[in-house]
């Protein structure tokens, strides 16, 4: 199957620097706005404007580089959080509410943020020796309340920021966990491989996305590979919508069907992949597939996820061996390459290859090495 093909105006590093990464795909808020129920609507259409808006200022902004004399001495073991509120407005950060260490507040969103972020950063540290996102222990701020009615959540390259939902088919933003990893997980390929937002690039960096908000979820919760739930953004559905999350990892296209949402989009194989010029090249769609194999790759496994089937897509975001551009065919075979050099010739190898033949992905041909990031030490066998 054809990857998509990319506009004139998102290709290249501007796609990579300048992206846009939100929780909610623009698919399902451009349903919403087509609505008749100006309950549902009008939220939809300023999510929609305020989402074109971040959109155009990351493109004219790009990505604003951090000396690595600046962060080096920030890098410890402890996260450094600070929560704002934005008080409804549009006006970020918005005003400091809790720092690091400091007490609960009477704000529930403030509180789930904050152990959210913590969540986040205790598992890459703890699973895999990264500080922060940018490996360096970049500080974690996150801005609450954004804009009234906000039917999203966002990184901005610098940020996350959290709407409070419409309370009609989206709840408060903070809720899910694997969320605020997702989001922040973007940060992390920011910092890496720094995959294009576009096209089959851009659907694998949703899709790394939802594969460690996910993992960070099962090790908050102590859950198996057998036992997780494998969904993105349980919980963000208000009650009554007919659906259990955005995304399935384990069935793709399954995670709602309702009315006023529309059928979940996403194909779980290459046979049904979707070509579009909406959605960056659909990659809030086309993520299912990438997604679905690494779901297989994890149940064949089994275990706690993030040890082994985690641990080869960190190697790959992470080793340098990704071009930026990359499609699923380098991306299966970067895996392979990775699992290859971590474990060797055994099972977890069989298992990646077995996996992207299950969603119909055939490795791209590759000279076999796999070279590494300045300053990121090559895997050992564990």
């Amino acid at each position: 199957m054809d990857s998509l093909t990319d506009p004139p105006h998102a290709t290249g590093h501007d796609a990579r620097s300048r992206s846009f990464c939100s929780i909610v795909p623009p698919h399902l808020l451009h349903h919403l706005a087509r609505s008749a129920d100006p309950e549902l609507h009008l939220p939809a259409r300023l999510s929609l404007e305020l989402d074109a808006a971040h959109r155009s200022r990351r493109r004219v902004a790009g990505h604003a580089a951090v000396a690595p004399e600046a962060i080096a001495a920030r890098a410890d073991d402890t996260p450094k959080r600070t929560i704002y509120d934005a008080h409804h407005t549009q006006t970020l950060p918005g005003s400091e509410v809790r720092a690091e260490g400091a007490a609960a507040t009477s704000d529930p969103p403030v509180n789930r943020a904050y152990d959210g972020l913590g969540a986040t950063y205790d598992f890459y540290l703890s699973a895999y020796g990264r500080h922060s996102v940018d490996g360096a222990g970049l500080p974690l701020n996150a801005s609450v309340h954004y804009g009234r009615k906000y039917d999203n959540a966002f990184w901005d390259g610098k940020q996350m920021v959290f709407g409070d939902g419409d309370g009609r088919i989206f709840n408060d933003f903070t809720i899910a966990v694997d969320v605020i990893g997702h989001e922040l997980t973007h940060g992390v390929t920011q910092y890496t491989a720094g995959l294009d937002y576009q096209g089959q690039s851009g659907a694998l960096n949703e899709s790394v996305s939802d594969v460690f908000g996910s993992l960070i979820k099962q090790r908050h919760l102590g859950q198996t590979a057998d036992r997780a739930d494998w969904l993105i953004g349980e919980g963000l559905l208000a009650k009554g919508v007919h659906g259990v999350a955005l995304r399935s990892m384990k069935a793709p296209g399954t995670a709602y069907d309702d009315p006023r949402l529309g059928k979940d989009p996403q194909p779980g194989d290459m046979a049904h992949y979707v070509d579009t010029y909406d959605d960056d090249g659909g990659v809030h769609i086309n993520s299912g597939i990438p997604n679905h194999a690494f779901y297989l790759l994890a149940t064949a496994l089994g275990g706690f996820a993030w040890e082994r089937a985690g641990r080869i897509w960190y190697d790959t975001l992470t080793g340098g061996h990704l071009a930026h551009d990359a499609d699923f065919a380098a991306f299966a075979a970067a895996t392979a390459a990775s699992a290859l050099h971590r474990y060797g010739d055994g099972e977890e190898h069989r298992a990646v290859l077995a996996a992207w033949q299950g969603v119909g992905v055939t490795p791209a041909a590759t000279g076999g090495a796999v070279p590494r990031q300045a300053g990121v030490p090559a895997p050992t066998t564990e």
